[in-house]
């Protein structure tokens, strides 16, 4: 039962101070929260250090702003009013296309049918390859996993046999890549695929102790149409794009329609600053778009 009762107790929160600057602290809590979930599991007592850190730079120049009394400077007043509009129209913005997420989801037959009404907008800009690359610990495994390729053994079976990066390089091996690309960590594998055709195998080459080859599979020319799976995500995340574009201007021409209709709105000539009692076109109103 007390292992019970202790197993559930609510995890506390780690209030440890990091650093202090006058009256200001910051605690471990505070930091964890700040920093980005991705850098603190690549080294996350190197974030923390470098995080605290800047943490007492921003400090130390907050504090020296408030002993000049920055903020009475001539025209910081109004440099903090916009930039204090502009983070709010951004936030309302946001949380007015997220009422509406739900509706603005593109499915992947919208994504196809787009892709074949705009088919000439999408046309390759260079040559696309598609190859296999082999890094071998030795020159004698480079030259026996070249041999049972020849022999038509699985390029998954060599790979995993003779590569190191095995994983990595079956993965890459299923996609093009722009020819200026492909390779291009190791300039003369880049330069093999500039020249051997398809399903040729490239001189081995060694460098940092490592010994490549390359094997062009496949080509597609410059000015061709690439495949839709090439595009579907990115066609996707433009097609939502658009449609948070369209729902946020008709929320807004809407605001606008209904402060003409309750008298809020009023035009003034860009002239004479005399009041325009003309009705302005509702698709006239161009609205601002931030994604």
């Amino acid at each position: 039962m007390l292992l019970v009762a202790a197993c559930s107790k609510p995890k506390k929160t780690d209030t440890t101070v990091l650093a202090e600057v006058g009256p200001t602290q910051l605690t471990t809590e505070e930091a964890l929260h700040q920093i980005p979930a991705v850098v603190l599991q690549s080294d996350s007592l190197s974030a923390l250090q470098q995080y605290r850190d800047d943490w007492i730079r921003r400090q130390l120049i907050l504090q020296e702003a408030d002993r000049l009394n920055f903020t009475s400077r001539p025209g910081m007043e109004e440099k903090l009013r916009r930039m204090r509009e502009e983070f709010i129209l951004q936030q309302v913005q946001d949380y007015i296309i997220s009422e509406f997420e739900e509706d603005l989801s593109v499915s992947e037959q919208e994504a196809r049918d787009y892709y074949q009404q705009h088919k000439d907008r999408f046309v390759l800009d260079e040559r696309y390859v598609r190859y296999r690359h082999l890094v071998a610990a030795s020159n004698a495994e480079a030259e026996s996993a070249k041999r049972e390729l020849m022999q038509g053994i699985d390029w998954e079976t060599v790979a995993r046999k003779y590569s190191k990066y095995a994983e990595l390089k079956i993965r890459e091996s299923e996609r093009y890549w722009p020819i200026s690309v492909a390779g291009s960590d190791i300039r003369m594998l880049n330069r093999y695929l500039q020249i051997i055709g398809p399903s040729e195998i490239s001189p081995t080459y060694r460098t940092g102790g490592e010994y490549h080859f390359v094997q062009l599979l496949d080509e597609r020319p410059e000015g061709d149409h690439p495949d839709l799976d090439w595009l579907i995500g990115q066609i996707k995340e433009w097609l939502t794009l658009e449609k948070r574009k369209r729902a946020f201007n008709t929320y807004v021409k809407n605001l606008y329609l209904q402060g003409q209709a309750n008298n809020e709105i009023k035009i003034h000539s860009v002239i004479d600053g005399q009041t325009n009692q003309a009705v302005m076109k509702t698709d006239t109103l161009n609205t601002p778009y931030n994604e």
